[in-house]
């Protein structure tokens, strides 16, 4: 298994590896909002960035749901702290969506295969079945298979998805916990994930020496983690956690159900931490605004002093408007194993998520990462999602991406569909497409999972 920090090898750019300025983030830009024209624009667009696109047409056109993904429990929306990541199931529990929900989880509607199997699968609850009630209680079932490994074999990164062509268990997750709840004054709460499967290596405290924590506890592509483990308070608009807990950076999750693709964005796998430990605290006492302030051991860290880091981690969640919300979080300081000992690094997330039409939203990231270890490394990243809901149970979605690493541009091309089977199992096909100019790769994947959520 190669280290999930492995950044691609860095390589002298040639005059052919195009370096994306202003123009061509506009022409980006353009690219996402008129998706149902890049058809008929390939030829333009292949001169504008001088870079293969000779398997877009086959999902050019294709949209997805929304900023949220398409499935997610009542129980895992509470949990999410990251104001980006909307999880769908947004409603209460027993009640009908209706128009005005704007969750797109199909709320009392059930899915396409709905009542199949007389209730052993769709109406299965791992809290109802442990006849707990006093404590959030969940999980899912993800099973998956890729045609091919997400750039690992031609620039030496590595990524999720990197075990091909067989069905793998990627997340056999579960949680535990009590939302801290501050409405009515001061109240504790708590939070444990744990997780097994060929996802589990890159959830571990890796920022750590080896066998710290849940670091190392793997057997061939398998591992188990330990994403959170945390305690809570809170006491009005403000609350605070302190323990192990998943990073508030970023647009994607580590967490299957959190996103519309299968697959993960070049920038999500390598800008981005995915967890800390530390603490982060939340006010939610402005009007449309979120404000978040905290102090970790670095990226991907986990309860061990040795070769900790020590860094900033903060930022603000506003409502620009109805339809439109912008997130800016940052990192700064030594951010542990991936700081090659600095204590100057910094990183951010810019996300702007716009709501164009009642089934038609449009995200925007931009990520920028600098370490001044002995060996430079510096990134910066443009993903662009588009999202279209069909109807209750089909939604279609694209997302396209430049990434580079130290002066190497890398882009990727991925177009989707969640179809919701049942009220808690969805099927997530997509096609994907990398390219790195610089070094002659190109690569196509054809990759699909089902997650069954409880």
């Amino acid at each position: 298994m190669i280290p999930r920090r492995m950044n691609f090898p860095q390589t002298q750019v040639s005059e052919s590896d195009p370096v994306w300025d202003l123009r061509a983030c506009t022409t980006i830009r353009v690219l996402a909002f008129s998706g149902w024209s890049w058809m008929t624009r390939q030829g333009s667009i292949r001169r504008s960035f001088e870079v293969k696109f000779k398997s877009w047409t086959a999902g050019i056109a294709v949209l997805t749901l929304a900023t949220a993904p398409v499935f997610a429990e009542d129980s895992l929306a509470q949990w999410s702290y990251d104001q980006m990541v909307t999880p769908a199931g947004c409603c209460d529990s027993g009640t009908d969506c209706g128009d005005g929900c704007g969750c797109g989880s199909a709320c009392g509607g059930g899915g396409l295969l709905s009542g199949i199997g007389g209730g052993w699968v769709e109406g299965f609850s791992l809290a109802d079945s442990l006849g707990v009630s006093a404590f959030d209680v969940g999980g899912w079932t993800q099973f998956g298979n890729t045609s091919e490994p997400t750039l690992t074999s031609s620039t030496g990164g590595a990524s999720f998805n990197d075990t091909e062509d067989r069905l793998n268990l990627h997340q056999q997750y579960f949680y535990l916990g009590k939302k801290a709840d501050g409405s009515r004054g001061f109240d504790l709460g708590f939070r444990a994930d744990f997780l097994y499967g060929v996802d589990g290596q890159n959830a571990q405290s890796f920022g750590n020496p080896a066998d710290s924590f849940d670091e190392g506890f793997d057997h061939g592509n398998y591992g188990w983690a330990i994403p959170q483990l945390y305690l809570e308070a809170a006491m009005g608009d403000f609350s605070v956690i302190v323990g192990h807990f998943y990073t508030i950076a970023g647009y994607e999750s580590v967490m299957a159900p959190e996103n519309f693709f299968f697959s993960h964005s070049l920038t999500m796998f390598n800008s981005e931490p995915f967890t800390h430990t530390g603490v982060l605290s939340t006010y939610t006492g402005f009007e449309n605004i979120t404000l978040y302030n905290g102090w970790t051991t670095g990226w991907d860290s986990g309860f061990d002093s040795v070769a900790s880091g020590s860094n900033y981690l903060g930022g603000f969640s506003v409502g620009l408007s109805d339809s439109i919300t912008m997130t800016y979080i940052n990192n700064y300081g030594n951010f542990g194993a991936v700081s090659q000992g600095s204590d100057d690094d910094y990183s951010h997330t810019l996300v702007f998520d716009v709501q164009l039409r009642n089934n038609l939203s449009y995200v925007f990231q931009t990520d920028y990462k600098k370490i001044d270890g002995p060996v430079r490394d510096e990134d910066i990243g443009i993903n662009q999602y588009l999202f279209y809901t069909y109807n209750d149970y089909v939604k279609f979605g694209s997302r396209i991406e430049w990434w580079r690493n130290d002066g190497v541009s890398n882009y990727e091309y991925t177009s989707g569909a969640n179809i919701q089977l049942l009220d808690n199992l969805v099927l997530r096909p997509e096609y994907r497409q990398d390219w790195v100019p610089a070094l002659g790769f190109d690569e196509e994947i054809a990759a699909v999972d089902m997650i069954l959520t409880y």
